[in-house]
Formats: C-alpha cells, structure tokens, sequence
C-alpha cells in the first residue's frame, strides 16, 4: 500500500432496480436455453466523468451515477460512483489501472459488491488521478487508504495525456465477475478522455483496436 500511495504522490508533484434480473428473464424469455449463442458477452463501459452504459441482451441501458461515500476499505467520501443495477453475485475487489509497462498506479475501480447505490445493489466506484488538475469527476486527492485483498492489476493502453483506458473479462472470484450472468461480463474501463455519452461505444472500440494492436507486437 505504501507503494501505491507513493506512486500517487510522485505523479502528484509533477509539472434502476432490478436491471440484471430483468436481463436473465428477458433472456430466458426470448431466447430460452439458447441465450448463449444470440450474445457473447455483457459489456459495461465506464468512464471518469459519469458516462456509463451496460449492453446486454435489453440492449443499451445508461448507468446511474453519482457521488456518494465508499464503504469499502479506506474508503473516500464523496466518490463517483456507478449503480451496476443488481448484478447478481457480484464479487468485491480492487483493480489497480498501471500506467504503461512498470509505471505507477494511479487509477483504481472498485467493486463494493453489497453497497447501496441508486436503489441498486453492486457498485463501481471509479477513484481518478489528478495529475492534470482536478479536471475530471473522477479525480480524487488520493487512492483509498487501504484495499481489498482480491485485486486485480491492468496495464492501460492509449496514448498518454489523452485517451486511455484497459479492456477487462473477470473470471471466476476476480473482482467484478458477476456469477449470476449467463455470459461473460467485459468492462471497458476508460480512465484519461472526456467522451460524450454517444461516443463511448466507439471510445470502447477504439480500446479494443489497441488492445490488438499490442497483443500483434
């Protein structure tokens, strides 16, 4: 932890209720055993100026978001935070965004898997560096002062100083991984950018493009 925050600090000193449900009845509803085949994964894109959407089996749904106290381990007051609308079996945890290869973490999403957020259960609470500024709703003035023992560390692709973000598929006890969900859940999680709202599906496919890119190299 120590390590984390000291990261931090350096950086620093440089120039809607039911939602899930009503996904697995509409599955099962309009596609019965066969709902695997039709989608591939359930895919939650967030961001750090409260842009967030869930696509899934109803299509596209806008996720609440707002700021509120984060109840999970040394948590902050006044964090933004997503309501992921009752995914059921949500697991609580950390993920840790580096920058680059060997750089510091400066960027964490967690999951508060029994929180209460918009009269949803199962959040993600997005905590943003301020290298820049506070110039985004994301950024706080430090991580939070401790950490979920399940954690999870994604290395960020993008450019530096403009969009960047890291594509992520939880498995089984990650956090994140949703266990009720017929399919896998991928988060695309977009850490330095201000896109508008009906930008993010590109912003998401723009993520995915680099994500090749690097893995062809």
């Amino acid at each position: 932890m120590t390590h984390f925050v000291e990261a931090w600090q350096d950086r620093l000193s440089k120039p809607h209720r039911g939602g899930w449900l009503a996904l697995l009845a509409a599955t099962l509803f309009l596609f019965g055993g066969h709902a695997a085949a039709q989608i591939s994964s359930i895919d939650i894109t967030v961001d750090e100026n409260c842009n967030g959407t869930l696509n899934g089996f109803l299509g596209l749904q806008t996720l609440p978001c707002g700021f509120q106290d984060d109840p999970g381990p040394g948590g902050l007051a006044g964090v933004m935070t997503y309501g992921l609308l009752n995914p059921p079996g949500l697991v609580s945890g950390d993920v840790f965004l580096q920058d680059g290869v060997g750089g510091p973490i400066l960027d964490v999403i967690r999951f508060n898997a029994t929180e209460i957020c918009f009269e949803s259960t199962g959040c993600l609470v997005f905590y943003s560096d301020n290298v820049d500024g506070f110039d985004s709703l994301g950024d706080t003035p430090s991580p939070p002062g401790a950490f979920y023992t399940n954690t999870v560390t994604l290395q960020e692709t993008g450019i530096e100083g403009g969009f960047q973000g890291a594509i992520y598929t939880p498995t089984a006890g990650q956090p994140g991984f949703v266990a009720g969900a017929a399919v896998p859940v991928t988060y695309h999680l977009i850490s330095d950018s201000v896109p508008e709202p009906a930008t993010l599906a590109l912003l998401a496919l723009g993520l995915a493009g680099l994500g090749f890119a690097r893995r062809k190299r």
